[in-house]
This record gives C-alpha cells, structure tokens and sequence, in this order.
C-alpha cells in the first residue's frame, strides 16, 4: 500500500479514535525522562487533526521547570522550535497551526512528535513533508536528542513504509503502552 493511501486510512482511524481525546499518561514519560536528567528542553507540538493532545504533558513539564517549544514552520519544508510558555501568545500558521509569536530559538532535548501511524520498529509516518525527518536529521548534527512519537495504539500497523529520509524515534508512547 503506498504511503498516501496508508495516511488516509490511519487518519479516518485516528479520527474515529480520538474524538474522545485519548491522553498520554504523564507518568510513563516521567519514566523516561528520569534517565536523561540533564535534557531540560523541551520541544512539543499544538495538536491538530485528532493528534494526541501533548498540551497537558508540556503543561506540566513547564510546571516542572523544563523548558517548553513548538515549532515554527518555514519555507522549503523546514521548521525549527521556539521557546515558548503557557503565558505567552500564539499566532495561527499558513497551515491554521498554533505557533509561539516569539523568536527565542531553542535546540529541544527531547522532541515529542505527533505521527500518523507506528510500527514496532519504531519508524513513524507522518503527514508527508518530511517536516520532522529534515528537523532531527539537523538536530542531531548539534546534539543527542530524544525523539518520542505520541499515538494511540490502534495507529500501529505491521510495517511502515520507509525511504532513506525518513528518521527513527527513540520510544513510541501510547494510550497503553510504550515502545523503546
């Protein structure tokens, strides 16, 4: 099945599945933020399209003291983070997307990213522009981040379809389990 007709058939399941706004249990981050006690930064994302509402986590992670950033997306399919704060404003993209007003550019630790469908591989499919592939692939040129895809479990699938762009994650946390 190409990866365009998988997307469709994942969002229609994602959709039907997160009306109801599945949540990630903090607690099972914690566990993996507790190995990696010098990452403080923090890069989430404002959820759309029925993605697992990372708001709370980010929330509380500010509460914490970490530092919190969304993306900001840019031309020629790249985006980078900003540091932002649950005070501070947002504007909405090109794409009707929340992004932070401000221009404090962070390099994120620890990247939580939203996904369309997992395998247990821990390859992701996203929504095709590569945004988050691009992102990491530079990230990682500066330091060692974690990258942990957000999902609900019935995003799994057998096997991801994948190129030599697309990046690996570091852990899958779900509605139900974690895969690392």
């Amino acid at each position: 099945m190409s990866k365009s007709r998988l997307r469709k058939k994942i969002l229609k399941i994602r959709e039907k599945t997160n009306k109801r706004n599945t949540k990630i249990n903090f607690e099972q981050l914690i566990k993996i933020f507790r190995k990696e006690k010098k990452k403080r930064i923090i890069g989430g994302y404002y959820p759309v399209n029925f993605e697992i509402n990372d708001l709370d986590l980010l929330e509380r992670f500010e509460k914490n003291k970490f530092i919190i950033s969304l993306p900001v997306i840019k031309k020629n399919f790249e985006m980078d983070f900003y540091k932002w704060s649950f005070a501070d404003p947002l504007k909405l993209s090109k794409y009707g997307i929340p992004e932070p007003e401000t221009k404090n550019m962070v390099y994120p630790d620890i990247l939580l990213i939203p996904l369309v469908a997992f395998d247990k591989n821990l390859n992701r499919l996203g929504y095709g522009g590569g945004y988050y592939d691009r992102f990491i692939k530079k990230l990682s040129k500066k330091k060692n981040i974690i990258k942990i895809g957000l999902a609900i479990s019935s995003q799994k699938i057998d096997n991801v379809p994948i190129n030599t762009y697309d990046q690996k994650l570091d852990y899958i946390v779900t509605n139900k389990y974690i895969i690392k």
